[in-house]
Order: C-alpha cells, then sequence, then structure tokens
C-alpha cells in the first residue's frame, strides 16, 4: 500500500520564534484569491465575515458578498439556491452555528440535492478557550462525515487551509473545512503538496517497519510530531500521517500505515464519537483491525480556559499521546 510522503515541510517549525498563523487567516487568503481567478465565487456571512476570515474578500468584491445576518438556516439554504443558478457560494461562521444550528438544511438543500456549496467552520476545538464550551465546536466532524455528498477538511495549519481553500472551490461538489481561531504553528511551505483525500506521512520513513502509527488531523498534527520525537529518543519508531481530508479517506494510505505499525493512534481536537478516530476505526475494522488508542474529548464539552491549558485538562497533551503510544504499543 503507498504512503505518499510529505516534501518541502517547512525546517524552522520547532525553532523557538516559530511562525504561527491561524487557519481562518489562510483560509481569508485563498478565498480572495479565488475569487481573483472565477467570478462564480461568493461569499455569504452569519454576522461573523471579519472574524471567521472573510473580511478580505468582502471588502475586494462587495457586489459579490451577501450578509444574511443572524440566520444561519438562511446562508446554506440562500447559498444553494445561489449554487443551483451556477454560482460557487462559500458560507463562513463559527461552527457550532454552522453546521451546528443549520444541519438539517445542509442535509436537504446542498446533500441532497449535490450543490456546490463550501461550508467554512471555524473557531472549532477547546483552543477556541475563553468563549467557553457553547461555542466550542467538538461535534462538527460527526455531523458533516455522516452526510452522503459532503467532502470533510481539516487543515493542519494556515497554509495548507490556504491550498484547500483553492481545491474546493474548483471542486463540483459540496465540502466542510474546519477551521481554528488561535495562531498555530506553520508545519507547511507554500511548496508542500495537498490534494483532497490524500494523506501524507509528515514524520517516518517512508520505507521499513515501525512500532507505532499516529493519525493526526488540524493542528495538533504539530504535537503528535513533537511527541513522536520524543518517543524516537526513547527507542521507538514512529511514523506520523496527516489526515487533512476526513473524508473522503485516503484508505489506502491508512491500510499501509496499519499494515506497517500494527497499531495506531488517532489524535484530534474534536470529540472522540464520531470524530476522525472513528472513521479510521470504521475502515480499518472492515479491512486491517490493529489495537488503537484515541486521544481527543472523550464524551465532554469544552470549558472557558486558555487554549493550552484546556487541552491539557481534555487529554490532548503531549503526556496524553505518549501515554497512548505506549498503551498501545504494548511496550509499557
Amino acid at each position: 500500500m503507498t504512503i505518499l510522503k510529505a516534501e518541502n515541510l517547512n525546517e524552522g517549525m520547532f525553532e523557538e520564534n516559530k511562525e504561527r498563523i491561524s487557519t481562518r487567516e489562510g483560509y481569508g487568503r485563498g478565498l480572495l484569491e479565488a475569487g481573483e481567478k472565477d467570478p462564480r465565487i461568493v461569499l455569504l456571512s452569519a454576522d461573523l465575515t471579519s472574524s471567521t476570515g472573510g473580511g478580505p474578500f468582502a471588502e475586494r468584491f462587495p457586489e459579490r458578498f451577501i450578509q444574511v445576518g443572524v440566520a444561519e438556516q438562511n446562508l446554506v439554504t440562500v447559498a444553494s439556491g445561489m449554487a443551483a443558478m451556477g454560482k460557487i457560494p462559500f458560507t463562513s461562521s463559527y461552527a457550532v452555528f454552522s453546521p451546528g444550528r443549520n444541519w438539517e438544511q445542509i442535509r436537504t438543500t446542498i446533500c441532497y440535492n449535490d450543490q456546490p456549496v463550501k461550508i467554512i467552520g471555524s473557531h472549532t476545538g477547546v483552543s477556541v478557550g475563553p468563549d467557553g464550551g457553547t461555542h466550542q465546536a467538538l461535534e462538527d466532524i460527526a455531523l458533516m462525515r455522516s452526510l452522503p455528498n459532503m467532502t470533510v477538511i481539516s487543515p493542519c495549519d494556515a497554509k495548507e487551509a490556504y491550498k484547500a481553500t483553492l481545491e474546493i472551490a474548483r471542486s463540483d461538489r459540496p465540502a466542510y473545512m474546519r477551521l481554528t481561531r488561535d495562531k498555530t504553528p506553520v508545519m507547511t511551505t507554500d511548496n508542500t503538496e495537498f490534494k483532497i483525500g490524500k494523506a501524507m506521512l509528515f514524520h517516518g520513513d517512508i520505507e521499513g517497519e515501525a512500532d507505532v502509527g499516529i493519525i493526526a488531523t488540524g493542528p495538533l498534527l504539530y504535537r503528535a510530531i513533537k511527541v513522536a520525537r520524543i518517543m524516537e529518543e526513547r527507542g521507538y519508531k514512529i511514523n506520523v500521517l496527516n489526515l487533512s481530508t476526513i473524508k473522503p479517506l485516503d484508505g489506502e494510505a491508512v491500510l499501509g500505515l496499519a499494515e506497517r505499525t500494527g497499531a495506531i493512534v488517532t489524535v484530534e481536537e474534536h470529540q472522540i464519537k464520531g470524530g476522525m478516530g472513528g472513521e479510521v476505526a470504521e475502515f480499518l475494522a472492515e479491512n486491517r483491525p490493529v489495537p488503537m488508542e484515541f486521544v481527543g474529548v472523550n464524551d465532554a464539552f469544552g470549558e472557558s480556559g486558555g487554549a493550552v491549558e484546556l487541552l491539557e485538562k481534555f487529554k490532548m497533551g503531549e503526556e496524553d499521546m505518549i501515554r497512548a503510544i505506549e498503551r498501545v504499543s504494548g511496550r509499557k
């Protein structure tokens, strides 16, 4: 089974003064560029334009920007109608509101009719921090991966979010992309490859066996790579796969990693139940069952606090990943 090795990664990602940019900023840059190339692209917002990354597009193309106000059901149904008339709509809001509040409209008007609406859900995960549990979207992957026709993307950094935005703009299918508010380490470069439906090995040798495979999605990939480096100092061989496209799943890469390592740890800033780890587990249960551990939020709501302290509280810290590796490997 073929696993693609990522090239041209950011060599300075582990330096003390490493570059940090939020994924919503990467999306905003990609949307602006896509809009300059294709006049069919329009942006619809539910009263959260600037805080979800759409400000530059709205300023550059006011005639292609629609503010629907605090009305998330209208946000996606209007977008679906515009898509049916030949437009390529992007909708942006906080993920707890879209898809959280308007899931039925997304299901019926967008997915059921296979309309190419691009749904952007910002402020995902507990790293939203002080906004608290009501605004920390931890269920959005589960909601969206269950929908037929829907592509689900969780970029690892701002540069990948920029590339993913350009890719979904060219796609004729519905898509959902989850974004973060906080600035996170930039792991990739302008030359790092991104393709919808393809996972990339970000750490470890492409050939030979390894003890554990980590499959991570979103900015927590950075912590997963740090943990892999720590564990290799302790004698482990670790592969880390960036699963930025959750649906459609790159089954070949997941299967190849499971066959090579015989043990998998999934890492995501989302509920364990129904999340990316569930997608991987469902696939491997049918094709190559292996021992698995899941790092994520375990059946709980978030709460107010700092981003780092919340990641630790909800057991998505480096020590939690280390313990998961030790458990699944059987070496401790």
